[in-house]
């Protein structure tokens, strides 16, 4: 039995089945199916096949896989001069896993311009903070005088890291964590969609069969 229904050039996923179509049947946009849930089983399926949830309080779940992946290769970071000063003088204190829930709580709450509203829905808070609970969500924090300033959360999928969102109360701390964040066990850093803060740090489009290799590599 098929475990999804094709509709209006997209799949509709059954509650009952957690399985994915071909990711490679997205729309030019990403856009690979709607629906399903936000339950451990199908996110892991999910991210293990280059597939995440992107949809706004309100909407039905919408899971994309875009055919081009904005992706930072660890040794290709770039750190400026006066970042790596700030890094010298250990003006943040950085740490991983200590504030899961406090790190998705800023990222959903963050304005971010040119976005009304946040995708970070209640319910997405939920499932990571279990996928957290459970060891396969991870949370950088960057903290200034104990003050929770910075993170960034996400998955680790054997030596990739996907890249949920991020957070900056203060100038340079989420840069902090993305750097913090490079210098681990990890073999690239996935962060789906590109904008102008990413790609000033040294990130890069990456054709989807490529970063599937790196993904699904031991």
């Amino acid at each position: 039995m098929f475990s999804f229904l094709f509709l209006y050039m997209f799949f509709q996923l059954l509650n009952d089945h957690p399985g994915f179509p071909d990711p490679a049947l997205a729309e030019e946009d990403g856009l690979l199916a709607i629906g399903g849930d936000l339950s451990t089983e199908r996110l892991l399926i999910a991210y293990s096949n280059g597939i995440f949830p992107w949809f706004s309080e309100g909407e039905p779940i919408l899971w994309y896989s875009p055919h081009e992946r904005c992706v930072i290769y660890p040794d290709k970071i770039k750190i400026s001069k006066s970042m790596q000063k700030i890094l010298k003088q250990e003006v943040f204190k950085i740490t991983f896993n200590q504030a899961f829930a406090e790190v998705i709580q800023n990222c959903a709450h963050t304005e971010r311009k040119g976005q009304d509203g946040t995708w970070i829905t209640n319910e997405m808070q939920e499932a990571y903070i279990n996928l957290h609970q459970q060891g396969y969500a991870h949370s950088v924090e960057v903290w200034l005088e104990d003050k929770l300033v910075g993170g960034l959360y996400g998955l680790k999928v054997n030596r990739v890291f996907c890249g949920e969102s991020m957070f900056s109360l203060v100038s340079n701390a989420s840069k902090a964590a993305l750097i913090f964040l490079s210098k681990m066990n990890i073999d690239l850093i996935d962060c789906q969609l590109p904008n102008d803060h990413l790609m000033s740090l040294g990130a890069e489009m990456i054709r989807r069969e490529l970063y599937m290799e790196m993904l699904q590599a031991h």
